[in-house]
């Protein structure tokens, strides 16, 4: 006797290609667009879209959390540093003190939480999506960016002359980490110059991301490491309290932004903690 209700094969492939293209289609133009699906840009996105926001994030891999999940050395444990363990426990993942004030816990438990935290705020994603370039309103503020999928980067080039497609949104935030790639492309047309990230150094660093991470363009927040990247601040090795702590920090500023008179239909939003 079958236990599932029978379906045919045609309907399954019509039932995936019918949600993604209306999410496509409603995610054209968001409230928020994050670039990167790493710690940082999973709790921004998490805490934006609980303030009601309509928020997408833009991941080039086919899985999210960036180096979350895997930890340190492939050991799938990390630290991080007080206060970053009351996010934690906000999560509900279990943790426990390695030393004073360092705490340590499962990388995948962690990660896994704060996935399913950020779909449950509505939070939507685009996976194996790369950007590709920037939208610029007579280059005085960033409207959104331009995707493509990212494994035709992988393809000779003649194979790979694929036109991207562009997604609106009143504010980006990069979040891509190392890279900043967000910044880069601005960068590439002689709007801003990153230092560059500097040397591990994991005391100043973990302060020194979140004191800076914020706006760096019109309509550009930078968020977790891309924040290194560009003020020259030293890297941080596999603590992450700090991306935890920048990521909330992100939603922090982009709410104030949004409630700023460029979008006065935005005056409704709840200021968050800590603006």
């Amino acid at each position: 006797m079958a236990l599932f209700h029978p379906v045919k094969e045609s309907e399954v492939t019509r039932a995936i290609v019918s949600a993604f293209s209306k999410q496509l289609q409603e995610y054209a133009e968001s409230d928020v667009i994050i670039v990167g699906g790493g710690p940082s840009g999973l709790i921004a996105g998490r805490d934006l879209a609980d303030n009601g926001l309509k928020v997408a994030v833009i991941e080039r891999n086919n899985y999210l959390g960036g180096g979350f999940w895997i930890g340190g050395y492939f050991m799938n444990k990390f630290t991080v540093r007080e206060p970053a363990q009351e996010v934690l426990h906000e999560l509900g993942v279990p943790f426990e003190e390695a030393v004073e004030g360092l705490f340590v816990a499962d990388a995948p438990h962690a990660c896994a939480r704060l996935i399913a935290a950020a779909c449950d705020a509505g939070v939507k994603f685009f996976s194996l999506t790369m950007l590709e370039d920037v939208i610029l309103h007579e280059s005085d503020r960033l409207a959104g960016v331009v995707v493509n999928w990212s494994p035709i980067s992988h393809l000779p080039r003649e194979i790979a002359a694929l036109d991207p497609i562009p997604l609106e949104s009143r504010i980006v935030i990069d979040a891509t980490g190392h890279d900043a790639q967000v910044v880069k492309k601005l960068e590439q047309r002689g709007l801003i110059r990153l230092k560059g990230e500097g040397a591990l150094w994991i005391d100043k660093s973990e302060d020194a991301i979140v004191e800076h991470t914020g706006e760096v363009y019109p309509g550009l927040v930078v968020t977790g490491m891309a924040v290194g990247a560009v003020y020259g601040l030293p890297r941080m090795g596999p603590t992450f309290g700090a991306m935890l702590l920048s990521g909330k920090k992100a939603a922090e500023v982009t709410v104030k932004l949004l409630k700023q008179v460029t979008y006065p239909e935005a005056k409704h939003l709840r200021t968050l903690p800590g603006v």
